[in-house]
């Protein structure tokens, strides 16, 4: 799965080196062979299951910089990204530049007007999360987004200083939800090879 965000990434023309951080021989060995560079590996302190992803990245900007110098601009692009394209890529990368802009960020329309949202209470049945919007129609309500998992550009020292890419100011690329799938469970896994034959069978749709 790897190799198409690396491939996309090398596509895009955006980038004078494509780096992959990881802790894992095995991992850069792969990206190695995708056409990434893989300079250094990431220490274990930034390897664990709870690390941030700012983290990471002002972590690689430093060894790069230190090594090569100044990074200017950085894209965070996620190795669980398969349905990136490098025009997406260029997007985020011209986004970013939008004068007062700390990130722009993949993102994509929720497929159901979360005001519609339905929680499980204390006596195990369901309630309206906001009641006073339960019988609006959809139309009516405004749309939102959530975040695509795929990709986030910004200068290093924006993702230094914040803990997290959505606290500062994001200019979004927004994906159609084909183009988004997150991958935590064999479902989603699933779902992602359906999409992503879909895409291969009708590229420009």
């Amino acid at each position: 799965m790897m190799v198409w965000p690396i491939e996309a990434a090398l596509a895009s023309g955006c980038f004078d080196a494509v780096v992959v951080s990881t802790d894992d021989e095995d991992i850069a060995g792969v990206a190695r062979e995708a056409g990434a560079l893989v300079p250094f590996l990431r220490p274990e302190s930034l390897s664990g299951d709870f690390v941030a992803t700012n983290a990471v990245v002002v972590h690689a900007a430093r060894e790069w910089s230190d090594a090569n110098g100044m990074v200017s601009t950085v894209a965070c692009i996620y190795a669980t990204a398969p349905f990136l394209t490098p025009e997406i890529i260029r997007c985020g990368m011209a986004a970013a530049l939008t004068p007062n802009a700390d990130f722009s960020a993949a993102v994509t329309r929720y497929p159901f007007p979360i005001q519609r949202a339905l929680m499980l209470g204390d006596d195990q049945f369901l309630a309206a999360r906001e009641p006073d919007r339960i019988l609006a129609r959809s139309q009516d309500l405004e749309e939102f987004y959530h975040d695509a998992g795929q990709l986030y550009c910004g200068a290093p020292a924006s993702f230094g200083r914040y803990g997290s890419v959505f606290q500062g100011r994001v200019v979004p690329v927004p994906l159609p939800r084909n183009r988004v799938q997150d991958i935590d469970t064999p479902e989603d896994w699933q779902a992602a090879e359906a999409m992503f034959r879909v895409i291969q069978e009708f590229p420009h749709d």
